[in-house]
């Protein structure tokens, strides 16, 4: 105890402008639920952030708790189970049910957060964040330049060909007019890119990977659990991702560059450079509001139609499959107590709204008698404040997102005008219907939901690591031609029974089967 506060100390990451000390909310909630909060915080790249936290974890110098973004270092339910195994992870759910009403009900009220919460064992070792996001559920889009396209009079692609002649016309008829041959027709990054997610949907249904070149391995196909990556379909999509980048349509560095210099191209002050861009949202490669207007110019285009009439689109939801929220066994129990009602607080609107976005009036403001809901059906509740009128260092923002239900989202003031910057979750909102009818659910594996034997999960562990590396390898070798398509595919697809990929589908077949009804 420090004075009348319980310490807590607690690894999480943060970019540099915020400093989880002095932020805000922080100050908030230590008030409010008497805890002094002592920050390990890592960073915002996944990469490192993950190592920092295993070397705590290995070491046994780890903290109180852990407080990660889905999107940046999140644990697997691999690492639970081994976690709670170790006793490393304390359960949750007696702390659940007797100090925080808001989460109880939660977890009683959504059959798919409690699936994906409770391990085999009963226990609640870690939460997940649940974000109702519309537009993150359908993530595998692609924002093309429609300025361009309105300049060298084409339209919006909707084939496998139309998008071929389309990023010909934007390598060589000088869309933006400065005389060079300096336009790219189609880059992103190795962290946010959904290249071959969007581009494979015209020829298979492409489950939602993580990032760039990592599709996930599982679909359905009735009740059995199926790859899709060994199959003819696949072999065709990556022939006709070759053929773009073999005629220099899509950029080199789409599988090498970070965020950073994506976005340093998408904002290069001498000219607009790029044509089209497969990732969830604009803001990725450029910057909204930009002076000169070039983030207006882009908009989604549709799923693709491959040659033989198909057009699938990637599905994700829940939006974060990983656990963010872990208290450990270094944890005194007023340290417990105090965190879950913490947390409980975050499940409600109100908290939700200030861990997100700050105190009202500061980040966020009531709605006004001519504000229209994102979803025009319902009566705003809330309205975010510009960006521009916010300070730094306000809200715990995707650190604090745990309960954003969708009458939450949807209520939120958006203006009409969908390129403006507070416009831009209508402009996503908009974007995404194109998206919606082209997913088959009936092939979506439910992972979220699906927890393996704990026998299995170390062996899992290591047949996932090694098939998501031979696959995304493999298919960028077949890409960029270091490895022959034609001649070397079927000696690849042995290989990934040579890494256990039989077995990798039958572990998860007896984890699923046991998830359906009447099991």
């Amino acid at each position: 105890m420090e004075g009348d506060k319980v310490v807590i100390s607690v690894m999480a990451p943060a970019n540099p402008e915020m400093k989880l000390d002095t932020n805000t909310v922080t100050g908030l909630l230590s008030d409010k639920f008497k805890i002094k909060f002592e920050f390990q915080a890592t960073t915002m790249d996944g990469g490192p952030a993950k190592e920092k936290r295993q070397i705590a974890i290995s070491s046994g110098d780890y903290p109180d708790m852990f407080l990660l973004i889905p999107y940046v270092d999140a644990f697997t339910k691999t690492d639970l189970q081994k976690l709670g195994k170790q006793g490393v992870a304390v359960p949750l759910e007696g702390l659940i049910k007797e100090h925080a009403p808001n989460i109880q009900k939660a977890l009683d009220s959504n059959s798919v957060l409690k699936a994906m919460s409770t391990a085999p064992d009963g226990h609640i070792y870690a939460l997940p964040q649940w974000s109702d996001c519309y537009h993150c559920t359908y993530p595998n889009k692609l924002w093309i330049n429609s300025e361009w396209l309105k300049k060298l009079n084409l339209e919006m692609p909707k084939t496998t060909e139309e998008l071929r002649t389309v990023l010909r016309a934007f390598k060589t008829q000088d869309p933006n007019g400065n005389g060079k041959a300096d336009e790219i027709p189609m880059t992103t990054d190795t962290q946010d890119g959904t290249l071959i997610g969007y581009l494979m949907g015209a020829f298979a249904y492409a489950p939602y990977g993580a990032s760039n070149g990592i599709p996930s391995l599982l679909k359905l196909d009735g009740g059995k659990v199926t790859t899709p990556v060994d199959k003819p379909e696949w072999r065709e999509g990556l022939k006709y991702i070759k053929s773009l980048y073999e005629e220099g349509l899509i950029d080199q560095a789409s599988f090498t560059q970070n965020a950073e210099a994506l976005q340093a191209v998408g904002n290069d002050p001498a000219a607009v450079r790029l044509g089209s861009v497969p990732v969830l949202w604009p803001g990725i490669f450029v910057q909204l509001s930009s002076k000169d207007g070039r983030d207006k110019q882009y908009d989604a285009a549709p799923p693709l139609t491959g040659p033989t009439g198909k057009s699938y689109t990637g599905y994700n939801n829940p939006t974060s499959i990983g656990y963010t929220f872990m208290l450990t066994n270094k944890s005194s129990m007023e340290a417990r107590i105090a965190a879950i009602k913490m947390l409980d607080s975050i499940y409600t609107d109100e908290g939700q709204l200030v861990a997100n976005s700050g105190p009202e009036g500061v980040g966020w403001v009531k709605p006004g008698p001519d504000d229209i809901a994102l979803d025009t059906t319902v009566s705003p509740t809330w309205k975010p404040k510009p960006a521009s009128e916010v300070p730094q260092n306000l809200s715990w923002s995707s650190m604090g997102q745990y309960y954003v239900t969708l009458a939450l989202r949807n209520a939120q003031a958006v203006p009409k005008d969908i390129y403006s910057e507070a416009g831009l979750e209508r402009r996503l909102f908009e974007a995404t219907k194109l998206y919606e009818p082209h997913v088959d659910k009936a092939q979506v594996f439910p992972e979220a939901q699906v927890w393996a034997d704990p026998s299995v999960v170390s062996e899992l562990a290591t047949l996932k690591t090694n098939l998501d590396s031979y696959v995304s390898q493999g298919q960028l070798a077949f890409i960029t031609g270091s490895k022959d398509i034609d001649t070397e595919w079927d000696a690849w697809v042995q290989g990934l029974d040579g890494l256990g990929m039989k077995r990798y589908l039958e572990l998860y077949q007896q984890a699923y089967d046991k998830t359906r009804p009447g099991n």
